[in-house]
């Protein structure tokens, strides 16, 4: 929403216009559980704030809460410029101090107190802003942050009715409190639905009871009614709702065992009812209303992720060679990896994604201090130093596990010594530099064991058997190549002949503890001559020709190793490979471009989603057992084969958003569940599309899937735009693993391309798994 011009009024006029501003504001804080608080009442007051983009661009702007406590809207001092604004639903977070990048670069010292940053999902770059004095810096940080936590503490249906009712706001051009014909039509284009003229007109004079022209007051409430009814629950509440048209606690745990697949007590039913019962004199009764019981199936406990995997569940005292790990490639790039930028940002990003291994690409900087960037492109630079800073900082707000530094060295010796004395510095005790206990470990320690522990991995002189030999003199014997050039020799022997041979440095050599990048000479050849901890790194061509012509032993060798695969150079886009096979063949570290939003990235979020989000997850018995023998390409019997029939019934969606902006475009929007896994498993149906309506589009199709090896399987929602001449547009999507897959009647929050929830849009799905 933008502040626009408003024609001339009257001093009637315009005093009724400021009343119903006042009222509409206050029934926005209302929803937001805000209303009178001093902070979010500065916010909507606004003020001047100087706007950094560089040394010699600093402008003020004015910058001020929307009416509906949802819009932060600024404008420029130039009369020509457009007025621009965003969502709080796009900030990330909001940082105090001379914080990011720009503020650190473009700014002094000492206007740090009254600096403050706006971070952005997605690629939006920051918005870096200076207050003129630090308790106003203070308190724009201060009501941010309130207004950003109490939107996200909204359940859907508040967020639903917050959002409509904002509609309706935006839709009474006027502001008289009053809905014309007209203007209800608007409405209608703004949530996301197209009807013909004759049907917006039988719509409004079906709640036009006073015959007066208009909707207000009770009408209005009559016509949201009409809205937001859903037909799809009412039905499934009238079959359970036996006592007095009311659920009781034994009508709810009938509902719950038969439906829901749930092991549910009358108890549980009791504790339900006490939860979400809005009405207190139906909670009296013990009884649940039609009411409480959307409340109920709307709480993310009731949606298709069961809660149980949503914390961490699995066992956490197993070698880190059995687990799938969160990985990135590139870790530093914002964009591409030919001329886009690099940022410590992307570094944070990627951490406070549970992402558990990140890359460093290290070259030689000017005053002596080692730089990052993807050598020989135009990709802008970053200082050694500061990404180590900006990794300490967010390594573990989202998970405790712990987090690896791989190293990508292309500098001299020097600027290496650089490096080492900046991790051992800033990263203190938390940096690993010697194996856990008195011994010479025979396999890796666990997660548990290193919760909250940095793990450097790249070239080391010697063998780590050295540490527990002082006496013993380094010995060499690797390449001294870093391994993504040895990896891609065919494509860069130009390069390399001019490239002058690399010595590494014993500061940095002695850092590298569990994992030492070695060559890959073959599954016999790493069987019998390379320790546990010597790990490869595989590019993605060959990582797949392994995974498909040698997956048996490419299973055992990630049994005892580590394994690293990352995106073919060709991928100048920093596009992403399919991760699915590479897991399959229980390679751990499977790197995807964390910058790069795509149905490949979504796999990578969805296998995480799981264990807590805390990037790391084990892996099944079979890809851990020496005396397995599963093969996921030729799938013989075994105790991984549990075959199972997926029976999937997308029922309908709920406030899909629009992909394009334009007032008059309307989604038509069509569902496809996918399965990825094994290849047996793999799998794709679709629904029909529903014309002009993304609202609340009703399908109603039901789909069945074999899964032979659930195990490994994810399930994916993915809801498109359909056009019948251009590729459809990706509306939203929601990816989890099958195995964490709640039964009965569920909701599905969406997401969008860089996963981020999408406010109050979901689709309502009903599950079954059965054994075939």
């Amino acid at each position: 929403m933008q502040c626009t011009k408003q024609p001339s009024r009257t001093r009637s006029e315009e005093l009724l216009y400021i009343a119903q501003r006042k009222k509409v504001t206050s029934l926005n804080a209302k929803f937001l559980g805000l209303e009178g608080d001093g902070d979010l009442q500065f916010l909507l007051a606004g003020g001047d704030l100087l706007k950094v983009r560089s040394t010699s661009w600093k402008k003020t702007r004015f910058f001020k809460l929307q009416d509906d406590c949802k819009t932060l809207w600024y404008e420029s001092q130039r009369t020509l410029k457009s007025n621009p604004a965003f969502s709080i639903d796009d900030i990330s977070a909001v940082r105090q101090g001379r914080q990011s990048e720009g503020l650190q670069k473009y700014t002094e010292e000492q206007v740090a107190p009254r600096c403050f940053s706006i971070i952005f999902k997605g690629r939006r770059k920051n918005l870096d802003l200076i207050a003129s004095s630090e308790e106003e810096a203070r308190r724009w940080v201060t009501g941010l942050e309130k207004v950003i936590t109490s939107t996200k503490d909204l359940d859907r249906q508040q967020k639903a009715e917050h959002w409509i009712f904002n509609c309706m706001r935006k839709a009474d051009r006027n502001v008289d409190d009053k809905l014309s014909q007209n203007e209800l039509k608007d409405l209608l284009h703004f949530i996301n639905i197209g009807v013909e003229d004759d049907y917006a007109e039988v719509l409004f004079k079906k709640c036009d009871t006073s015959k007066s022209g208009y909707l207000s007051g009770e009408e209005i409430e009559r016509f949201y009614d009409l809205l937001t009814q859903r037909p799809e629950i009412n039905v499934i509440y009238s079959e359970y709702a036996r006592t007095a048209g009311f659920m009781s606690a034994e009508n709810l745990q009938e509902f719950l065992v038969q439906e829901q697949r749930e092991e549910a007590t009358l108890a549980h039913a009791h504790a339900l009812i006490d939860k979400y019962e809005p009405d207190d004199k139906v909670k009296e009764k013990k009884l649940l209303s039609k009411d409480g019981f959307l409340m109920y199936l709307q709480h993310p406990e009731s949606f298709m992720l069961s809660p149980r995997h949503a914390s961490v569940y699995q066992d956490m005292s197993q070698p880190l060679s059995h687990y799938f790990i969160s990985s990135s490639h590139n870790t530093y790039l914002l964009e591409d990896q030919l001329k886009g930028p690099s940022s410590t940002e992307a570094y944070i990003k990627a951490l406070l994604l549970g992402c558990r291994c990140l890359e460093l690409d290290c070259w030689d900087g000017s005053d002596g201090e080692p730089v990052i960037y993807h050598g020989y492109t135009l990709t802008s630079k970053i200082l050694f130093k500061d990404a180590i800073k900006a990794i300490h900082e967010y390594a573990f707000k989202t998970s405790e596990y712990p987090v690896m530094l791989s190293l990508e060295n292309h500098c001299n010796v020097e600027q290496q010594q650089v490096m080492a004395q900046h991790m051992r510095s800033i990263l203190g005790p938390a940096l690993l530099t010697q194996p856990l206990g008195d011994t010479m470990p025979t396999c890796f320690p666990s997660p548990e064991d290193l919760k909250r522990r940095f793990i450097i991995k790249g070239k080391r002189l010697n063998k780590l058997e050295a540490a527990f030999a002082p006496e013993a003199s380094p010995v060499g014997g690797d390449d001294d190549v870093t391994e993504d050039d040895e990896a891609e020799a065919e494509e860069e022997e130009e390069r390399r002949k001019k490239k002058k041979k690399l010595k590494l440095a014993k500061e940095l050599s002695d850092m590298v503890v569990y994992c030492k990048s070695v060559p890959f000479h073959g599954f016999a050849d790493a069987r019998d001559n390379l320790s546990f901890y010597e790990m490869s790194s595989f590019k993605e061509r060959n990582a797949l020709q392994l995974a498909k012509e040698s997956a048996s032993s490419y299973i055992h060798h990630n049994m005892e190793k580590l394994s690293r695969v990352y995106p073919s150079g060709s991928r100048t886009d920093s596009s992403n490979y399919n991760p699915v096979p590479f897991w399959n063949a229980g390679c751990q570290i499977v790197a995807l471009n964390f910058q790069t939003p795509c149905a490949n990235m979504s796999l990578n979020q969805g296998r995480f989603l799981v264990n807590g989000r805390n990037g790391y997850v084990l892996k099944p018995s079979y890809l851990r057992d020496a005396a397995s023998e599963f093969d996921p390409v030729t799938l013989t019997r075994g105790p991984w084969l549990k075959h199972k029939t997926l029976h999937v019934m997308v029922i309908s969606g709920q406030q899909l958003p629009k992909v394009n902006t334009r007032k008059t475009s309307i989604v038509d929007p069509v569902v496809r569940v996918e399965v990825y896994g094994v290849p047996a498993d793999v799998a794709v149906k679709q629904t029909a599309y529903i014309d002009n309506n993304g609202f609340n589009p009703a399908w109603n199709q039901s789909f069945t899937f074999d899964v032979y090896v659930p195990e490994l399987a994810l399930v994916r929602f993915v809801v498109e735009d359909y056009d019948s001449v251009t590729d459809n547009d990706f509306v939203g999507q929601y990816t989890l693993p099958f195995s964490s897959l709640q039964m009965g009647y569920r909701h599905v929050p969406l997401l969008d391309q860089t996963g981020e929830p999408l406010p109050s849009a979901g689709l309502f799905v009903h599950i079954i798994v059965v054994d075939a």
